[in-house]
Order: C-alpha cells, then sequence, then structure tokens
C-alpha cells in the first residue's frame, strides 16, 4: 500500500512546477463573489455611529430620531459601554433599505459625550505614567562587562510606527436568519472556528450557523474573529428578519479594524576588530494602542550573541488595538536589529555583507544564512555596487546597497480534508479551509492530482464553508502546511482503497500497483494497467471518500511539513538628497520554505511580501493627531501604499533542491514580509551616509537626517 510522505523527486510531475491558479479566471473575470458582493433577497445596508473622540465617556444615547428615519429597519447600541477608548470606537448601529438611507439615519443618532483625557503619542516613553506601562526585562551573560572589552561600541536610536493592515476587502459579513437558523457570508481567514462562541453573543445554537467565505481580500491577522460588527450584523438580520449586509467603511477600517504595533529602541552593540558582535543591549517600547503589547524578539536572528540584554515597556494608548500583522513583531525586531548592525559594521568600516557573514555564526542556521546571503549578492550584483557608507559620486543622486536576514516558523495547523473518488472517475477535495488569496484551492488541487496520477482539471477543490471538514485559521503562515498534509493523507487512503478494488482485475496486489499519467498499473509492469476512468467504474454504484487528519506533530515526523525557515534580502536604492525622496531601484529575496507544491504562488507570494515591505518602508504610518486624538490619515489619499511605479524591479530565488525538499512543507506566507524595512533602510543610510532613524522613510525624515548628519547646510 502506498505511503503518506512525498514522492521523490524523479517522481513528481505536479509539484515544484509553475501551475496556474485554478480560480485565476474567476478573479480576473470578476466572477469570484466577495463578501462585498454578496446581496440576498430584501437585503438591508447597515452602517455604524462611531466616536468622535479618542476617550470619553457617554452620557446618552438616544436612537429615536434615526428610527423615525426614511426606511430604517433595525437599530442596536451598545449596552455595555459606558466609556470609549478610541476615536472610531463603535457605539450604535442602524440598518435600512438603502445604503443612503443608512448613512442619513447613522448621522440622525444622537449621542452626548463628556470627553476625557487621552493619550495617542507612542514615540515618547517620557510622556507616560509609568503606572500603566508594561515592563519586562531579560539578560544573558555578562553585558556590562562584555561591553567594557569591546574594541567597538556603536549606539543608536531607531523607530517603526503603528501601521493599518489595510486590507483591500474591508472587514466585514452579510447575516441572514432564516428558519432560526444564521447564514454568515464573512469576509474571514478563519471559516472552520469563526462562528466560536458567536452563538452566544446572538442566542442561536452553534450548530445552527453556516459560514461561507469563498474569497477574500485580505486579512493579513485581522481577521480571524467575528467582531463586534459581526455581532451587529446578526442582531439587525435577527432583528428585522431580513438579510443585513455590514461593511466596514474605510476610515472605521482603519482606526478600529486593527494595525502592527510601534516599536522604538535604543541599542547598544559591542564589537571586536574583526567584526565579531559580543554584547547586544537594547531599551524597547511601543504600543499597540488599547490592545496588548509584547516586546519584538531582540536580537533579532543574532540570538546567540553571547551577552545581552532587553528591557521592554508597552505603553497603553488611545487608538485602536492592535492584531497580528503578517509575522507579528518580527518586521520590527528584525528593523531594530539590522540598522543597529549595519551602523556597527560602518563603524568598524566593515563592508556590511563581510560583517553579516562573520556573524551568522549567531544565528541558528548559519549555513543556511550564508548560502543565501551570498546567493542574494550574485543576484543584485553586489561587488560591483558596494560601496562604504556614503555613495562618493558627485551629484544630488546617491545610491547604494542594504541587506537583512529573517526567520519564521510556519508549521502546518490541524486540518481535516476528505478526498472522494467517484465512479465515474470524477474526484472533489473538501475542507473547510479559506484562500486569502494566496493559493490555498491550487496547492490542494495538486497535491490530490499528485497523489492521484491525474492532471489539476481532473480534481475538484471545495473549501470556504464550515459545512466542510474543519481546518485551521490562515495564520502563522501554516496553512499551506495544514492542508497540503490532510489532502495528501485523505488522497493516499482513497488511493489504497481503489487500489484494493483494481488489483484482482490486473492479478496483483494492491501494494503492487501505482497511480501515474493517469492510470492505475502494476509498479514494475507498466503495460499491466487500466485507465483511470476504467478503474473507476469497478467501483459500481458506490464512491469512495477518505479523511485525512493532519496532527502537526505526525505530519513532522513523516516529513510532510516542517517549521522554521531563514530567508535573506538585499535593497538597490537611489536617494536624491535635494528632496529626500528614497527611489527602490531594485530588490532581491532569497526565501527557504522547504518543498515547494507550487512554484508559481510560491513566487508571488514573495512578491507580494517586497510590495507589502516596501509599502511599509517608504510611505505607510498611522497618523493620529495629540490634541484631537483622531487619525489624520484615515483614507486612501493620505494612508499611502506603493503603486507599480514605486517597487522597482523585483528578483525572487526560492531555495529548493536537495536539503531543502526533504524537509517537507513549511508555511512562506509571513517570513518575506520580515526584511525590507531593514534592508531598504540599510540601503539608504548606505547611499547618503547617515542613518535615517526611523521608518517610514519620507522625504521630510531623509533631509532631516541629512542635515543632523551635517550633509545639509
Amino acid at each position: 500500500m502506498h505511503a503518506a510522505p512525498w514522492p521523490a523527486a524523479e517522481k513528481r510531475t505536479l509539484i515544484g512546477q509553475r501551475i496556474d491558479r485554478i480560480d485565476g479566471p474567476l478573479k480576473t473575470t470578476g466572477t469570484a463573489k466577495y463578501s462585498y458582493d454578496i446581496n440576498r433577497p430584501g437585503m438591508l445596508w447597515a452602517k455604524v455611529v462611531t466616536s468622535p473622540y479618542a476617550r470619553a465617556q457617554i452620557v446618552s444615547v438616544n436612537l429615536d430620531p434615526a428610527k423615525a428615519a426614511p426606511g430604517v429597519k433595525a437599530v442596536w447600541k451598545d449596552d455595555d459601554l459606558s466609556e470609549v477608548q478610541y476615536a472610531g470606537q463603535i457605539v450604535a448601529a442602524v440598518a435600512a433599505e438603502t445604503e443612503e438611507q443608512a448613512e442619513e439615519a447613522a448621522r440622525a443618532v444622537k449621542i452626548e459625550y463628556k470627553p476625557l483625557a487621552h493619550q495617542v503619542v507612542d514615540s515618547d516613553p517620557a510622556r507616560f505614567d509609568s503606572k500603566k506601562e508594561r515592563v519586562g526585562k531579560r539578560e544573558t551573560g555578562n553585558v556590562d562587562d562584555a561591553l567594557g572589552k569591546a574594541d567597538t561600541v556603536v549606539t543608536g536610536e531607531y523607530g517603526i510606527p503603528v501601521v493599518a493592515h489595510c486590507c483591500l476587502e474591508s472587514h466585514g459579513q452579510v447575516a441572514e436568519v432564516r428558519g432560526g437558523e444564521l447564514y454568515l457570508w464573512s469576509s474571514t481567514q478563519n471559516v472552520s472556528g469563526y462562528s466560536d462562541r458567536l452563538g452566544d453573543e446572538v442566542d442561536i445554537p452553534q450548530n445552527k450557523i453556516h459560514v461561507e467565505c469563498q474569497f477574500m481580500g485580505g486579512g493579513f491577522g485581522s481577521k480571524f474573529g467575528y467582531d463586534k460588527w459581526g455581532v451587529i450584523s446578526a442582531l439587525l438580520a435577527k432583528q428585522s428578519g431580513r438579510p443585513v449586509k455590514l461593511m466596514l467603511e474605510r476610515d472605521i477600517e482603519l482606526m478600529t479594524a486593527g494595525n502592527r504595533p510601534s516599536a522604538f529602541a535604543k541599542i547598544k552593540v559591542g564589537a571586536q576588530k574583526d567584526g565579531t558582535v559580543t554584547a547586544f543591549e537594547t531599551d524597547v517600547w511601543g504600543t499597540g494602542g488599547m490592545g496588548g503589547y509584547g516586546p519584538p524578539p531582540m536580537p533579532y536572528v543574532f540570538d546567540r550573541i553571547p551577552n545581552t540584554r532587553l528591557s521592554s515597556r508597552g505603553l497603553r494608548t488611545n487608538r485602536g488595538g492592535q492584531r497580528a500583522w503578517r509575522a507579528p513583531n518580527h518586521p520590527q525586531g528584525c528593523f531594530l536589529t539590522m540598522s543597529a548592525m549595519e551602523d556597527t559594521a560602518a563603524a568598524l568600516r566593515m563592508d556590511a555583507l563581510e560583517f553579516f557573514l562573520k556573524n551568522v555564526a549567531l544565528t541558528d542556521r548559519p549555513e543556511i544564512y550564508t548560502e543565501e546571503l551570498n546567493r542574494a549578492a550574485e543576484l543584485i550584483g553586489y561587488k560591483q555596487k558596494s560601496h562604504p557608507r556614503g555613495d562618493p559620486r558627485p551629484g544630488p543622486l546617491k545610491r547604494g546597497l542594504g541587506m537583512s536576514i529573517h526567520t519564521w516558523g510556519g508549521k502546518g495547523h490541524p486540518s481535516d480534508c476528505d478526498v472522494t473518488i467517484n465512479p465515474d472517475g470524477s474526484v472533489t477535495a473538501k475542507l473547510g479551509s479559506q484562500d486569502l488569496g494566496t493559493g490555498t484551492r491550487t496547492i490542494i488541487d495538486i497535491v490530490v492530482a499528485e497523489t492521484l496520477g491525474l492532471p489539476v482539471e481532473a480534481v475538484r477543490v471545495e473549501i470556504g464553508s464550515n459545512a466542510y471538514p474543519p481546518s485551521g485559521a490562515s495564520g502563522g503562515s501554516t496553512t499551506v502546511g495544514g492542508v497540503s498534509a490532510s489532502s495528501r493523507l485523505a488522497a493516499t487512503a482513497a488511493l489504497n482503497a481503489l487500489l484494493e478494488v483494481v488489483a484482482p482485475k490486473l492479478g496483483v496486489t494492491a501494494d503492487a500497483l501505482e497511480a501515474a499519467g493517469g492510470r492505475i498499473r502494476q509498479s514494475d509492469k507498466p503495460d499491466n494497467s487500466i485507465s483511470w476512468k476504467d478503474a473507476c467504474a469497478l467501483l459500481g454504484p458506490t464512491s469512495i471518500t477518505k479523511r485525512g487528519s493532519n496532527n502537526p506533530d505526525e505530519s513532522q515526523k513523516l516529513h510532510l511539513i516542517d517549521e522554521g525557515v531563514g530567508g535573506a534580502q538585499m535593497a538597490d536604492v537611489s536617494v536624491d538628497v535635494e528632496t529626500g525622496i528614497v527611489t527602490i531601484n531594485e530588490m532581491v529575496a532569497v526565501q527557504d520554505c522547504g518543498l515547494v507544491i507550487d512554484l508559481k504562488t510560491a513566487e508571488s507570494q514573495v512578491y507580494g511580501a517586497l510590495i507589502m515591505g516596501i509599502t511599509y518602508s517608504l510611505f505607510e504610518e498611522a497618523v493620529y493627531d495629540a490634541h484631537t486624538g483622531r487619525m489624520l490619515n484615515a483614507d486612501m489619499e493620505f494612508y499611502r501604499l506603493a503603486g507599480i511605479r514605486d517597487v522597482g524591479q523585483l528578483k525572487v530565488h526560492m531555495m529548493t533542491g536537495k536539503g531543502y525538499d526533504e524537509r517537507g512543507v513549511v508555511g512562506l506566507g509571513e517570513p518575506p514580509v520580515i526584511s525590507p524595512g531593514a534592508a531598504i533602510s540599510n540601503a539608504v543610510a548606505n547611499a547618503i551616509g547617515v542613518r535615517v532613524p526611523e521608518l517610514p522613510l519620507t522625504p521630510d525624515r531623509v533631509l532631516a537626517a541629512l542635515k543632523k548628519g551635517g550633509m545639509l547646510a
């Protein structure tokens, strides 16, 4: 009988190839239906009412004017809320016949507030009451002694701000109560677990809640739960007896639907003349708004520096709470650490690449980082382009190179999958996963088709419903590992059952057979075979359905999945020292992710991460007014994202082949978004000769750094 581990490289016909997404035509033609595209018969539109204050007591809420407004069919207010904690916090909601009527009715709600003192500034810890800080400390070795003995001690201050998730599709859902059961079309990265505990909130049994999400426009870690707006839409639907669509407006989305916490740090690095780092000390602080705060991992990647000291403070501020943002805390820790490391190399007058290679022994995977850094250097033409800090060439346009390395886990999540082989030869895979736009459907299709020896078009993949076997939320880069393992296990079990039926027909035992090229054949005598369709016809009227369950620890033992990857990135930038404008010429990403199922979608993941990284490096920042506590750029005009002209030339190289494939599948979604901020910032420092200490690298910050560094009059 066939075992589950991945086929050997010479046996693979689909795995590792560049295969188009199976849902590509649906998306490119506009046929794919996202939550916002769902329009149920008799549907109402809902709009929320939010606080204009960063902190205030709620004196009264009067819904009567909204109830009397044209078209209004249902209203809601938060009876448990007595004090708002940030501007944009939801206080009430209305549902009406049209979107315009709902907007008008929302404006009619009368709320009386008593404003209170608030805190939104997060870059200066001196502003904060220490009683509101979460303080942590950690030390290994003897930092003071190591710094005292170091040949060079470099001190720097760095900062990375709060950024919003800014999903292309905002948070929300369509809710409908029908026959005492709740139907939800939600934008979620957690189809199977979305409704957990929602039944208690809306007084509908858990087993009567149906969730569907066939397509979604991004989540980045912000769309795991049903949230307050999920409860509101369900309650409005229940109250009105009609379907209700509630999708957040862009300003509310940016203020309340999640953000990546900030991180600011004072860092001190001790090193010897040969470049070996011996000590790393950091005082780091930041805010997750009204959410919790955990310090970024410091020192990042170089976690075997023998003498380290970390003190951290989490600052509570009156702004929307943080949520997991693609590789939580890693972009922050990477930017802070890699900036300090590159500054140390500059202080030693040592080539940055030489310095990084010198210190990879202080990481958990030195051989991999060495290979990746050298490969990235080759791809970007490092030897031809590199120069010491400060481009010596005349003229206002300065060019520089920068680099960074990163890590991530990526172990697969628990996942169940049912694979059905029908008598007519058709095959279906069902599991309650979701596709955030990363190609999950295609991965499942490739795995099942490869296992059964069929082309991808022979397999139908059904996901996006909690009626299917449960699969984990898409977070932590665990989806591809989870679904590829469960679908491989299910397809293998289904194939083995089919082989038992076919074996007597071919006069052999089932373990002598294999599926390949659309046929079932004898492994050592391929001519003794039967077509797939004829083989399935032997089932008579009964289909075969087998379930595969991914237990991450067991699948890791089978080498189906693994965890822990390394990646290296390099950036080539130009900086106009007269205008402060940073231009990306080229970025190179070299990434390990174990066994690559679909090389095309894997590369696409990295391209997307580079673009996202360029965006937070050059443009993204949630800007708040200290006086009013309101977000000043809660729109798509001033909350800037990178456009196609901003990203330059991108090169991606996946580390594949011997030594990588044998590990099994490791998640890829998050790791390549970690390094861009550090690599680009280091490239800018290399170009202009001074460090721009905070992201994003806006023209005003570049010019301020040049002026402070003495390069501008």
